[in-house]
């Protein structure tokens, strides 16, 4: 599977999250907020030119990330079958 930033991803794109990382403050807001291990995760939305906010559904929930927080989370694309 291929391993990507949260951040890094295009508008639709699936993935299931594999790590949350990050200073211990963000870390835990970012897993309070449900961004949690083998949660499936979908990119519904990005500021046009890449800009902040962007818009993922996860575990139910729309929530909107800035892009430098989103670069903490990693996720295993879905579909994708090589490293």
């Amino acid at each position: 599977m291929k391993k990507v930033l949260l951040g890094e991803m295009k508008v639709g794109a699936r993935g299931v999250i594999v790590a949350t990382k990050g200073p211990d403050e963000l870390r835990r807001r970012l897993l309070e907020m449900g961004l949690l291990e083998g949660s499936p995760v979908t990119l519904v939305h990005q500021s046009p030119f890449g800009g902040d906010p962007i818009a993922v559904h996860v575990r139910g929930a729309l929530l909107a990330l800035r892009r430098n927080e989103a670069n903490y989370i990693e996720v295993s694309l879905e579909g994708s079958s090589h490293d």
